[in-house]
């Protein structure tokens, strides 16, 4: 061995060597170690009269209290989603993907919308239109003046926002899952004399239970970790529950801290019970096997004159409840300050001043006169709340969902180096170890572990005290998305062809150098593609901020949730409404543009993107041909 090998491969030790310590210090320190100091924490509550430790008083308190009355409003929510989500969900698929439906492809546009705004910003939305001062309840109030303008909170709210909103997961897997049926199987139980829906239920679903299942599942879970809907339509349930006693003192309550912990502990029962069976299920391999010439499905037409209409109808009404919030926001969102106010649209009142510039408010006081705030109507760039809220999350979401990348990428070369050896199984499960606990439990156990100057970890710093809170945020939403990360871009290493490698080491090009050159070009796009996505989901997130929420770590979402508090009051927080509707508008057109670049130009292969770039320049060479054969008439008319 020369020289120089040697030096690579002590370099290439001492990065293999960092790289080890780094994971099992984030392992140990940002995932195992807070989650298990959140479970001792239970066990370990003083009695407040003799100080002595009861390892059994939070269970009493869980049983002698209203904690369960939160549990069971949890499950009761979950089990009413799973059930009007999959009704839902499957109908707007079916009646865009499987059935003839006139003006499908702008149906399918609608059913979309919940992917270019979703979380507080859609819940936002829907209060816009259907609170106790919303659009439609105003106007419903005009028309029946003895209706109760309370009407949407609680349960039923609840119910009916995430019902909507919960479809997205549907329009995007259980879509691709029926546009992938074979179609000889279809055709051949209709020559068989089978009626449309005895296909649809006989042959198709059957095909489909094993999507339908998965997004059971994950319906489930996202019905008892809710979070954005119970907080701001006034739901008791686990989450918001957890939050509250996260911010709440042994002089408010009694063992605040404790009861938090057990709640976040009983998500995290209930996640990995159903990521288990799902885990189980899986295995089983239920699929059915399809001809081998697989045909393209073709819509199927519904014979049945009155179904059909029936189906035509129920398709555009629940294309009307997708598009109204967002056509009402959008149309808002350009009405002045008068018509926010008023709840009504005033074809003399466009204006830009929702998202930029700032007008003077005039008000009168108690005492009935008129005093004037220069500025107070601020727009959603003019005001230093929103613009700071949008700055914060901006750049620690970009921060999250590029830490994620680089581990995981790095993470996922490792494992593919080593397959089949214990320490990358070891490493793969322990990156899908946040998988299996809610989001809420994670961000609780930050809060709790890394507010102390005790933590050594962390070498005696207080990471939730002051602006160390938005290192732990970030710290927090990265661990939260690897295992999404890592599923991604793990499908991505296996496009990688081994001869490539092997053809690199032989040229006598190092490990660092073969995967920065040869293997990370290649798995570039399903990098950015997560980069992307994760990104999407970070900068609108609600759970976790409402967690870290302080003046130092208060984050978009937090923003949007408290804009309409106080609106107006003593000429203050004015066009809070305004702000609402053009942060919306914002975050749909951010969404849009970023599922575009993901599912639009970076789901294009290498043979489409080289037709587009040929066919750009063929365009612009006939454009700059026009621009010089009328610069020569010019000159010669001159002339």
């Amino acid at each position: 061995m020369n020289k120089k090998e040697g030096l690579r491969l002590d370099a290439s030790l001492v990065w293999k060597v960092f790289g080890i310590a780094f994971f099992v210090y984030l392992f140990f320190g940002f995932m195992l170690l807070p989650c298990l100091n959140t479970l001792t924490s239970i066990f370990t509550t003083r009695d407040p009269t003799t100080g002595a430790v009861d390892p059994l008083a939070v269970i009493r308190f869980f049983f002698a209290g209203k904690m369960p009355t939160f549990v069971l409003n949890s499950l009761k929510l979950a089990v009413c989603l799973v059930i009007t989500v999959n009704i839902v969900g499957v109908s707007i698929v079916l009646l865009t993907e499987y059935f003839d439906i006139k003006g499908a492809k702008i149906l399918r546009l609608g059913y979309m919308t919940t992917l270019i705004y979703s979380g507080v910003a859609l819940v936002t939305g829907y209060l816009f239109l259907y609170d106790s001062d919303g659009i439609l309840t105003s106007w419903l109030a005009k028309i029946f003046p003895d209706m109760n303008k309370n009407w949407f909170t609680g349960f039923n709210a609840v119910l009916f926002t995430m019902t909507f909103a919960c479809t997205s997961n549907h329009a995007l897997f259980f879509r691709n899952a029926i546009r992938a049926i074979d179609y000889n199987t279809v055709e051949a139980a209709r020559n068989m004399g089978a009626k449309p829906f005895q296909v649809l239920f006989k042959v198709v679903f059957p095909t489909l239970i094993p999507t339908l299942f998965s997004l059971t599942v994950m319906t489930f879970i996202t019905g008892l970790c809710a979070m954005s809907a119970p907080t701001l339509l006034g739901y008791d349930s686990i989450n918001p529950e957890i939050v509250r006693l996260a911010g709440s003192s042994v002089a408010d309550e009694s063992f605040p801290q404790a009861r938090a912990a057990l709640l976040s502990i009983i998500l995290a029962i209930f996640t990995i019970g159903l990521l288990t069976v799902l885990s189980s299920y899986e295995r089983k391999g239920h699929y059915l096997s399809v001809s081998k010439t697989k045909a393209k499905l073709q819509k199927q037409k519904i014979s049945n004159p009155v179904a059909n209409v029936l189906a035509h109808i129920y398709a555009y009404v629940l294309f009307i409840i997708y598009m109204t919030p967002v056509v009402m926001i959008v149309l808002f969102a350009f009405q002045n300050y008068p018509s926010l106010r008023s709840k009504s649209l005033d074809m003399n009142g466009w204006t830009l001043i929702n998202f930029f510039g700032a007008q003077d408010y005039e008000f009168m006081t108690n005492r009935g006169k008129y005093r004037t705030r220069p500025g107070a109507i601020s727009g959603l760039f003019a005001n230093a709340d929103t613009v700071g809220g949008i700055r914060l999350s901006f750049v620690l979401s970009a921060l999250a969902a590029a830490l994620a990348c680089v581990i995981v990428v790095v993470a996922v070369n490792y494992i593919f180096k080593n397959k089949g050896k214990k320490r990358s199984t070891a490493l793969e499960y322990s990156l899908l170890f946040p998988w299996l606990l809610p989001t809420i439990l994670i961000c609780y156990s930050y809060r709790t572990y890394f507010n102390s100057s005790d933590v050594w970890y962390v070498f005696g710093q207080n990471l939730y005290m002051r602006e160390n809170v938005r290192f732990l945020i970030v710290m927090a939403y990265t661990v939260v998305k690897l295992p999404f990360a890592l599923r991604m871009v793990k499908a991505a290493f296996y496009a990688i062809d081994e001869e490539l490698e092997e053809a690199a080491r032989n040229l006598g090009a190092s490990q660092l150098v073969t995967f920065l050159r040869v293997k990370l070009p290649i798995v570039l796009p399903s990098v950015l593609a997560v980069f992307a996505l994760n990104f999407n989901a970070l900068f609108t997130e609600y759970d976790m901020s409402a967690t870290f929420q302080s003046s130092y770590g208060k984050s978009y979402a937090m923003v949007i949730q408290n804009m309409c508090h106080d609106e107006g009051r003593d000429g203050y927080n004015v066009n809070a409404s305004g702000r609402r509707c053009a942060s919306t508008v914002f975050i749909m057109l951010i969404s849009g543009l970023i599922l575009y670049l993901v599912y639009g130009v970076g789901a294009r292969d290498l043979g489409e993107r080289l037709e587009r770039r040929a066919k750009r320049k063929k365009r612009w060479q006939r454009l700059t041909n026009k621009l010089h054969l009328s610069a020569k008439k010019a000159t010669l008319q001159e002339q």
